[in-house]
Formats: structure tokens, sequence, C-alpha cells
């Protein structure tokens, strides 16, 4: 296990994002190098997909959709995967591994991954058999482990998960549970300073997995990445784009096509509506449709107005209706729905924050709606009550 890059995460959205780029990225010998996939939980689907993957010969990722008005049908062998490992059977062999060859690391692992579990403690940096039970203190202990063979090569970090500032805050948490452990001030200096950590924000509807491991991916892609010294790029692709102002591309993601994905789950779970029920069948729902429409145009939209960006939100609103009446595509409300108090707290919640500073004026009566059906309440600056 000699790849430089670690993801943390089988899931289908980083087999048909993160790595499929650097897939193609290394036919065009414009990447670092493969990839080592490390399973961390111990479920019966992501078992199947390390096995599929240390079998196979590479893997489908099955684009479907529209391209400028043009059908887009394709498969798409994704190569990028060099070894795939289970954290909890094969931790030892991770941890080589980390100290020897990794220099990139990419996570996705849903929107709850960076909870720390109580029942790691400090053991888990000395004792190279013990596993950790969460993400967060996986990587310190990887981190650990490099800092005392190599103290002078830091790996830099590229969490995907949908959390804002992800770079930043998932730092915050590792050097946090290093300070819980009593590490030592050198290696917190290590952690912060010689690790790169970088914030980044990864956008492509990803509905559908392909078994035993694969995925059905839309055409549109895009991973935006907010410039770091020092950093690492795993890859180089016309679907990365190296940016000063990440921002920009966050608001437009997370306020339109999350809040917009989230608008849906809530009505589908409120409702108990059908489980297959796809964001195509509801966009072809003239009440639903309606309600979606409602939001984006006369809640969302106007904040933008404020932002001084109508005509950019404007625009990123017919993409992302184009892309949610891609009749390809059977992306299951049901889906988007796992975890769906996490996702109103980050998607809904963060928008009518912005509303209140940048747009006093405007009134968003069915997202407030939202936050008080889930025990949240905002007064009139947009503050938690």
């Amino acid at each position: 296990m000699n790849a430089p890059i670690l993801q943390f995460g089988t899931s289908r959205f980083l087999l048909a994002h993160a790595a499929l780029f650097v897939s193609e990225a290394l036919a065009r010998g414009a990447a670092m190098g493969g990839i080592t996939i490390v399973q961390t939980t111990q479920s019966a689907s992501s078992r199947a997909r390390i096995a599929a993957l240390k079998d196979s010969h590479g893997y489908p990722v099955h684009i479907r959709g529209y391209d400028a008005g043009s059908v887009v049908d394709r498969v798409i062998q994704c190569h990028a995967v060099q070894d795939a490992l289970i954290a909890g059977d094969d931790w030892p062999v991770i941890r080589r591994a980390f100290v020897d060859h990794v220099r990139v690391v990419v996570s996705n692992t849903s929107d709850a991954g960076y909870r720390v579990d109580e029942r790691d403690s400090s053991e888990v940096v000395e004792d190279e058999a013990c596993v950790p039970h969460s993400f967060p203190a996986k990587l310190l202990a990887l981190i650990h482990a490099r800092w005392r063979e190599r103290p002078e090569a830091g790996v830099t970090v590229f969490p995907c998960e949908l959390v804002q500032d992800n770079g930043d805050t998932l730092r915050d948490i590792v050097a946090g549970l290093a300070g819980q452990w009593s590490l030592s001030t050198s290696f917190v200096d290590y952690l912060r300073n010689q690790c790169v950590w970088v914030n980044s924000l990864v956008d492509r509807i990803v509905s559908q997995a392909i078994e035993p491991v694969g995925a059905v991916a839309e055409p549109y892609a895009l991973w935006a990445i907010e410039r770091r010294p020092g950093m690492e790029l795993l890859c180089t692709h016309d679907q990365i784009i190296v940016t000063d102002d990440l921002r920009r591309f966050e608001r437009l993601k997370l306020f339109f096509l999350n809040l917009g994905h989230t608008w849906l789950a809530e009505g589908w779970l409120r409702d108990k509506r059908d489980p297959s029920q796809t964001v195509f069948d509801a966009m072809n729902d003239p009440l639903l449709r309606d309600e979606l429409e409602g939001v984006w145009n006369d809640e969302v939209l106007p904040v933008f107005r404020s932002l001084g960006s109508k005509d950019e939100a404007a625009r990123y609103i017919d993409s992302v209706r184009d892309r949610f009446l891609n009749p390809f595509l059977g992306h299951r409300i049901a889906d988007i729905a796992v975890n769906h108090e996490e996702k109103v707290r980050r998607r809904i919640l963060p928008f009518l924050e912005l509303a209140a500073s940048e747009s006093p004026g405007a009134m968003q009566p069915r997202l407030r709606s939202v936050l008080r059906a889930h025990g949240v309440g905002l007064d009139v600056t947009g503050s938690l009550l």
C-alpha cells in the first residue's frame, strides 16, 4: 500500500467525484498517484464495496443527464483506487502507510462525521493495535504516528463534508482532541501548521449506487478549493477550481441546491409520502414544484439581491432546476432525508442568519416554519431564541 492519497469513506459520492477526477487525471499524467480507500464503519454495504474494490479492476461511473442541452449517457471506468482497507481490520497497515506514503487525505464522512466518540481516549496514539472509533480520533492517531517519525513532513487534508469552513473546522476538532489527550505542544504546532487543512466545496448529484461498487451521477460536477499556502493538489482537472473566494460558491450551492433538497425532504417526511419518490417526481408535481420555486424566488433570491449577486444567483437557480429535472437520475428523497435534523441546522439556519444580517427587510415564512417544526426559533434579528 503505497498510494499517496488516502480516502476516508466508500460513499458513492466520493467514488463518482474525487476518485473519478483522480482516475481521469492519471490517464493524462496529471495526478500525484493512486488512492487507498479506508472504510471507517462496520456496515455490511461498505464491507461489500471494499471487497469489490479489492477484487475488481476498477469500477463504473455512469454519467447520465444533460450538458448544454445535449443528452449525456456514458460509462467511465474508474481506475484510481489501488487498495481498499477496513479500519477495524487493517489499522496497523493503515498507520504504517500513512507514515510512509500518504501526502493527501480526502474525506466524506457524512454531516455527522466530525463528532468525537466518548469511547476514544489517548491510548489510540500509543497502541498501534487500538482502533479509534470516530473519524477525528482516527485522523489524529494517524497524524501523530507520522509526526513521531517524520516531523518535517505534513499532509494536506481535503474534507468534502458539507460543513462551512470544513478544513478549518476539522483542524480545530482534531487539535482540540489533541489538547484533551494532553499531547505535546510541538505536535499540536505540527498538526496546525505543518499539515495543511483546506476548505473546499463539492457539488455533484450522485443518485444511485451500482452494485457491488460504482455509481450513477449527473454530468455537472464542481470541486471548489480554497487556495492555501503549501497545499498539495491531488490532481488537476477541469472540474476542480482553486479560488480565493470560496464563500461565493458555498452560498450558491448551500442555499439553493442543498436547501432545496432539504425543503423537499421536510415535506416528504411531514406528509409521509411514498418511499420511492424521487426529486424528479417531486419536480413534476405542480404543488410541490410551486412550493420549492416559491422558496427559491421569494425567500432566498432576495437575499442574494441584497448581496449584489442577483443575476448570478438567478442563473444558478436555472441550473439547479435543470439538474432536479434530470429524468435519468433516480435520486430518492428518502436518501436526502438521512440526517435530516442536522441538515436543517446546517442549511436553513445559516441562511436565515445571513438574511437577517444582509437583508433584514426580507421575510422567509416557509423556511422559518421548518425551524419551528424542529424546535429552533429565531427573533426578528435572526438570532436564536
